[in-house]
């Protein structure tokens, strides 16, 4: 029994040590005073073991002791087993900051470090462009209008866009741009999303593309011509990329610009003669200035002794001889302006480089540190509007739209549907939200830009999908008042364009973040480059610290005991708790994973993608959980915070015991499963009376519903459009009174009391008010609200050949 009691005590305080990561000494200590205490106490074999164990941990675990044995061999091995790292993946992993991410890798995330920097808002100047400017702009836009009638937005709203600057947000206002914050360019793009092609429209300009690319890199000359003109909109701009052989993989461009001379208006130049094909070019058809792309070569030196110069950017008039723009391709459901360029022995000067002649060759890094700030705003920022509004219009609906003498939004199969609405609208505005936060502090968050790129398009498509099943026939019928299926059917690009969401999951979350966002790794290749032992010492051994720890406080928390110390109150606490105990797990895992498989897990993409799904969910419930501390709750917030949390906590869980199932090296496996879920899977998808809860919450005209869609179009009267989010928002409004009134009239018809003839709401109201059942005013409330519910109700219809493009080729099925 002592024998017993010993060893407990002796792992309990190697537990507590290696949680701490106290290092060597003190794990020493704990066992050689444990051995002695068990060398007078008769246990011999247990003492003997800790004696053994103490040396061992001295010999390994004390630099002084195993620089000079242990440390070389250990270098050796890794020079050989280390994964080579490309340039071009050395200049992306280079590419922005490193911020709460980095944290989530310890697997012992410092709160104060997420939530020292509060969410302050929009600046005076910004709130009002987001009330006036941008509700005005919204109003302009119906969605079959401009998809189908016009496919382009209306002439007006063009004016009013460049007018009002909407394509200078990130252009310094002394150049006469906005010079708006990240803050503020997410919040102009959550209340244009309720239409996705003026969302685009005003969206890439901003973001990936050319006036950020000069703000960051252009020559002074570049900055004072183009930037006032893109500013105003003199100039409209897109971005040249992608082409027919270089999509997700735009290293692999096969577009080329070669130095050369050639005479202009009879004096010899020197530039760059390009020869290329690009194709998905969003603003391509209107633009008048072209971002470019290309490989940049110099075979005859005319430049210096660099043949091969690499990827390079340059900026481009639209009327440039031998290049052809203006051709349109269709992009699925919302044809937003898009379109191939094509360019043959195109001559530019090299002042057209962006920033200049110093600037060949540096095209890669430009654009991967432009897209770490850019993918985290322009699409997660559509998302999460896009989502808002779906609130407005699947609740409204919902609510308004009754069937067996009930609302629809009371029946459960309809209220789980509701519920993911409500809970993925709250993630994704907490993550668009308090990310941009992170930008305007100074952080240029590379890893974080993919999770939200990937994760919040695919709750995007998943929120329209469930919007559009609750809403039955009235949105799978197209026409002008169906304000939901064409958003649905163009949810398809975002998850296509700016590094496809299945590259980004399976390649980009963790591939990237393994090595840029972990603690050590980036140090251990430092060092192996820089064959630096001593450094290699620090950061391997480091290292090991790191897995002990996380091993520990992995298993300690999955069984309850030491849970984190974290600043939440007493409704969020047990969340933050498990999101520790998850990234001390995933950080086991995620060496277990590099150490087990090394260079080949750039190969397992199955593998690398579910540790980038655990990474994704535990950095959005940090969102989340930021949110909730900083905000002030309304009524039914809890509710709704518990439902997302335990929502990712359980997808947290899903991708940990799925990893485990498919972790190769199987004894590995099984180690881990026994430290990270030593009581198996535990965290349980949210309950269904959390779901009928928010169901009846964006039902109704709740502060939670409201809260929800606080930053989307709401309101009605500013534009030549009708918003039926503002006519659900009103019909709610009333909705306690009709429903009364119209379980009054069910009931009396139910007892006889009206005509069995009634069966349109129209005719019952009539028969009540006859009958003495409704009084005048009852009445007529129920006519004008019911007048309102049938509009909401009604589908468009067409001519019988309205859709033919070709009317030759119409069927006359009925020549009778």
């Amino acid at each position: 029994m002592m024998t017993l009691i010993l060893f407990l005590i002796a792992l309990g305080g190697l537990l507590f040590v290696l949680r701490r990561e106290s290092g060597a000494k003190p794990a020493i200590g704990v066992m050689a005073v444990v051995g002695v205490i068990a060398l007078f106490s008769g246990s011999g074999w247990l003492a003997l073991v800790l004696f053994v164990g103490a040396a061992v941990t001295a010999m390994a675990g004390l630099p002084q002791f195993r620089i000079n044995w242990l440390t070389p061999r250990v270098f050796a091995m890794f020079k050989k087993v280390a994964p080579k790292v490309s340039a071009t993946e050395k200049v992306a992993l280079e590419a922005g900051t490193v911020g709460w991410d980095g944290e989530l890798f310890t697997g012992r995330p410092d709160w104060h470090n997420l939530l020292i920097n509060r969410h302050t808002g929009l600046s005076d100047e910004e709130q009002a462009f987001v009330d006036n400017q941008c509700t005005q702009a919204i109003s302009m836009c119906n969605a079959w209008d401009l998809a189908v009638e016009r496919a382009d937005l209306p002439k007006e709203l063009w004016d009013f866009l460049k007018k009002e600057k909407f394509f200078g947000m990130i252009i310094p206002k002394e150049y006469g741009g906005l010079e708006f914050s990240a803050k503020a360019q997410t919040a102009v793009l959550q209340k244009l999303a309720a239409n996705e092609m003026l969302m685009v429209t005003v969206g890439v300009p901003n973001s990936l593309g050319p006036g950020e690319l000069l703000v960051k890199y252009g020559t002074e000359e570049q900055k004072n011509y183009y930037l006032p003109r893109l500013a105003d909109g003199r100039e409209v701009p897109c971005f040249g990329l992608t082409g027919p052989r270089a999509g997700s993989d735009a290293t692999s461009l096969p577009d080329t610009g070669i130095v050369c001379k050639q005479k202009v208006d009879g004096k010899e130049v020197l530039g760059i003669r390009l020869n290329f094909e690009k194709r998905w070019i969003t603003l391509a058809p209107v633009a008048t200035v072209v971002g470019l792309a290309f490989r940049m070569f110099d075979p005859d030196g005319l430049l210096g002794d660099t043949k091969d110069y690499g990827i390079t950017c340059a900026l481009i008039p639209r009327d440039t001889d031998g290049m052809e723009i203006g051709r349109r391709h269709c992009p699925i459901g919302t044809p937003f302006m898009n379109g191939p360029i094509k360019g043959k022995d195109v001559f530019i000067p090299l002042d057209y480089i962006i920033g200049g002649q110093e600037m060949a060759g540096q095209g890669w890094r430009m654009l991967v540190e432009c897209l770490s700030v850019g993918r985290c705003i322009t699409l997660p920022s559509g998302a999460a509007g896009a989502a808002a509004y779906s609130v407005g219009t699947a609740g409204g609906f919902t609510r308004i739209r009754r069937q067996f003498n009930t609302p629809v939004a009371d029946m459960e199969g309809v209220q789980a549907p509701l519920a993911r609405i409500a809970a993925k609208t709250y993630i994704a505005q907490s993550a668009v939200n308090h990310t941009a936060n992170m930008i305007d502090r100074g952080e240029k968050p590379a890893v974080p830009s993919a999770i939200l790129k990937y994760h919040l398009t695919e709750f995007q498509s998943e929120i329209l999908t469930d919007a559009m099943d609750v809403h039955g026939g009235k949105t799978v019928t197209l026409g002008p008042r169906n304000y939901l299926g064409i958003g649905f059917s163009g949810a398809a690009v975002s998850i296509t364009v700016e590094g496809a969401n299945i590259m980004t999951r399976s390649l980009m979350i963790f591939g990237q973040g393994a090595i840029r966002c972990h603690p050590y790794v980036l140090k251990e290749l430092a060092a192996k480059d820089n064959d630096d032992i001593k450094a290699f010492d620090e950061a391997f051994f480091g290292h090991a610290g790191l897995i002990f720890g996380n091993a520990a406080r992995a298993f300690t928390q999955a069984l309850g005991v030491g849970k984190a110390d974290v600043p939440f109150d007493s409704a969020s606490r047990k969340y933050a708790q498990a999101l520790a105990r998850f990234s001390s797990a995933f950080g086991l895992c995620a060496d277990a994973a590099m150490t087990t498989l090394g260079g080949e897990l750039k190969m397992r993409e199955l593998i690398s993608a579910r540790l980038g799904d655990m990474l994704s969910n535990l950095y959005l419930a940090s969102m989340v959980l930021k949110n909730w501390h900083e905000t002030q709750p309304v009524e039914g917030e809890k509710e709704l915070m518990q439902y997302s949390l335990a929502f990712l906590l359980h997808r947290t869980e899903q991708a940990l015991d799925e990893f485990l199932q498919n972790l190769p090296n199987r004894p590995v496996a099984l180690a881990l499963r026994a430290v990270t879920l030593p009581l198996g899977c535990r965290w349980d998808a949210p309950h269904d009376d959390l779901a009928r809860k928010l169901a009846r919450a964006i039902s109704t005209d709740t502060p939670i519903r409201n809260k929800l869609m606080a930053g989307a179009w709401t309101t009605d009267g500013e534009g030549t459009v009708e918003n039926p989010v503002a006519r659900y928002n009103g019909l709610l409004k009333d909705y306690d009174k009709a429903e009364q009134l119209y379980r009054k009239a069910t009931r009396a018809y139910a007892k006889g009391e009206l005509p069995m003839t009634a069966l349109h709401p129209e005719e019952r109201f009539e028969a009540a008010l006859e009958a003495g059942i409704y009084t005048k005013e009852e009445a007529d409330f129920m006519r004008q609200y019911e007048q309102v519910v049938l509009e909401m109700l009604t589908v468009d219809d067409f001519p019988f050949d309205e859709f033919a493009r070709n009317k030759d080729t119409l069927i006359d099925h009925n020549p009778a």
